[in-house]
């Protein structure tokens, strides 16, 4: 037995429909088992619970044994004075709040369903190979995998808007500076993901707004930035961005002591660090109010359009600077790129200026990330080898959250597919 799965026994009241009392012998009958807490203090909230004749509202604390209440010092905590039943699987100890009262016991293992146990004990000991239910998930309702499904990705959308959350509060409501940092950090890609935000938070963003109009000096900004241009190289174009680099960096005092330097590792030639600072140059260069612009994306080919963006001509011939290469062609954002900064910028973006402004924004944004092609990794080979179709990035968007915060760490009892087998 583990306390987890004590919280689901009593939040879905999986103990029964009969006559309950308490260790006591007092008549209970759970109005309310109260709100789930899963932060510090009681484990739920605000429950309604009639133990002897009497009505009561307060909270619920759950532990295995009883005296467990003393072992974590519930008795000394005054969060817990509300405390109005103890749920217990083995009541070994009487236990008093902080105020020396004495708090009623629910011994919850006289009352337990046995299928939910059966199912319980079945699910987390199958032998797996990816996920714990991967023989049953494609057995469950549609619909109700679908309904999940919803829920997860807006789960994903609001951890991805934390961010924005905190920059927000920082840089006074500048949704402009939000759209520059998110979409340079996106840009990087995994790999130089944290490098390339390290060079949008080394620069005021009022400097960007003066320099980002002169492609070649917004270049020298970022390239000098990254730490691109401190070789030496007799190259006309590397000098003449290293010359730029050293006014700019001198007329707005800038440093880049705090950033990251960006990687050319595992990277095919067209995502080098120089190709996406050239192609994120371009499409600020180009482009004015661009925020204006995200918030009005209503299609794929809207998006399609807007971040178009093509490297300088220096880099037709190059992927590093002063090395020419064999092939000479147009390095251009491509479709699948752009897909990419629709999933991580376009439509957190959107969502989170929605919610700012108290707009509704759902229909639009399953809309928008179900047309775009599912991402292809490992996690998403795993659910389709157990049966599940992944077809959009709405799918596969779902299930990398439902893997990485419920399926990988076991918590198939806060899953609502975990929840249908166990209650079957």
């Amino acid at each position: 037995m583990n306390e987890q799965l004590m919280h689901f026994l009593w939040k879905f009241r999986k103990f029964g429909f009969n006559e309950l009392y308490s260790t006591n012998g007092e008549l209970i009958r759970v109005v309310s088992t109260g709100i789930h807490n899963g932060n510090a203090g009681p484990d739920f909230f605000n429950a309604r619970i009639e133990i002897g004749g009497q009505l009561w509202a307060g909270n619920v604390e759950i532990h295995i044994k009883a005296s467990d209440w003393y072992l974590h010092g519930h008795e000394k905590d005054k969060n817990y004075q509300n405390v109005i039943l103890h749920v217990v699987w083995e009541d070994d100890v009487e236990v008093f709040s902080a105020n020396n009262r004495l708090i009623p016991a629910f011994e919850i293992r006289k009352y337990v369903s046995c299928s939910a146990l059966t199912n319980y004990k079945k699910l987390m000991s199958a032998k797996k190979q990816f996920i714990n239910c991967e023989d049953s998930i494609s057995d469950i309702n549609p619909l109700l995998r679908h309904r999940w499904s919803e829920r997860l990705y807006f789960e994903r959308l609001q951890h991805k808007t934390k961010k924005i959350e905190k920059e927000l509060q920082l840089n006074n409501n500048d949704w402009d500076d939000i759209v520059f940092s998110s979409l340079i950090r996106n840009f990087g890609f995994k790999i130089n993901a944290d490098s390339f935000a390290s060079i949008a938070g080394a620069i005021p963003y009022g400097v960007i707004r003066k320099v980002k109009a002169s492609r070649q000096s917004f270049e020298a900004l970022l390239f000098g930035m990254a730490g691109l241009l401190d070789a030496g190289l007799p190259d006309a174009y590397f000098i003449a961005l290293r010359d730029q680099y050293a006014f700019l960096k001198n007329k707005f005092n800038l440093s880049n002591e705090s950033v990251v330097a960006p990687s050319f590792f595992r990277l095919r030639p067209n995502n080098f660090p120089t190709i996406r600072l050239s192609q994120f140059c371009s499409l600020y260069s180009n482009e004015e109010h661009l925020f204006s612009k995200v918030i009005e994306l209503n299609s794929m080919e809207a998006c399609y359009k807007l971040f178009h963006a093509v490297a300088s001509s220096y880099w037709d011939s190059h992927y590093t600077f002063g090395k020419k290469s064999a092939l000479k062609r147009k390095k251009k954002t491509t479709r699948s790129f752009i897909d990419l900064i629709v999933i991580n910028t376009v439509i957190p973006v959107k969502f989170k200026y929605a919610q700012y402004t108290g707009a509704s924004f759902d229909e639009e944004i399953i809309s928008m990330i179900g047309a775009l092609k599912p991402e292809d990794n490992s996690i998403i080979t795993g659910f389709r080898q157990s049966g599940i179709d992944v077809s959009s990035a709405f799918g596969s968007q779902s299930l990398l959250h439902l893997y990485n915060n419920y399926c990988s760490k076991n918590k198939c009892l806060q899953c609502e597919i975990g929840n249908k087998l166990i209650n079957e």
